[in-house]
C-alpha cells in the first residue's frame, strides 16, 4: 500500500466518523429538544390537574355534606317527637 493510498483510506475514514459523531450529536440535541418539550408540557398538565382537584374539592365533599344532613334531620325528628310528648304532658287549659 503505497502512501497515497493511506492517506486516501485515512481521510475516508475520518469522514466516515466525522458523519458518525455528526448524526448521533444531532440526534442527541433532537433528544434533548423532545425531553425539554416534555417537561414543558407535563408542568402545563400538572397545573391543570391541580386546579381540576381544587375545583372538585366540594364535590367530594357532597358526601360529607349529606351526612351531616341526615344528622341534622334525625336530630330534628328527636326533638318534634320530644316536643309532642311535652304538649301532650301539659294540662290542657280552657280560654
Amino acid at each position: 500500500m503505497d502512501e497515497s493510498t493511506l492517506y486516501s483510506n485515512y481521510y475516508i475514514g475520518l469522514g466516515i466518523a466525522v458523519v458518525i459523531i455528526l448524526a448521533a450529536a444531532v440526534l442527541l440535541i433532537l433528544v434533548w429538544l423532545a425531553a425539554r418539550r416534555i417537561l414543558q408540557l407535563a408542568s402545563v398538565a400538572l397545573d391543570l390537574v391541580v386546579k381540576i382537584k381544587e375545583n372538585t374539592n366540594s364535590i367530594w365533599a357532597l358526601q360529607k355534606t349529606n351526612e351531616v344532613a341526615v344528622n341534622i334531620m334525625e336530630e330534628a325528628e328527636a326533638i318534634d317527637s320530644h316536643a309532642g310528648l311535652v304538649a301532650e304532658s301539659l294540662p290542657q287549659t280552657n280560654k
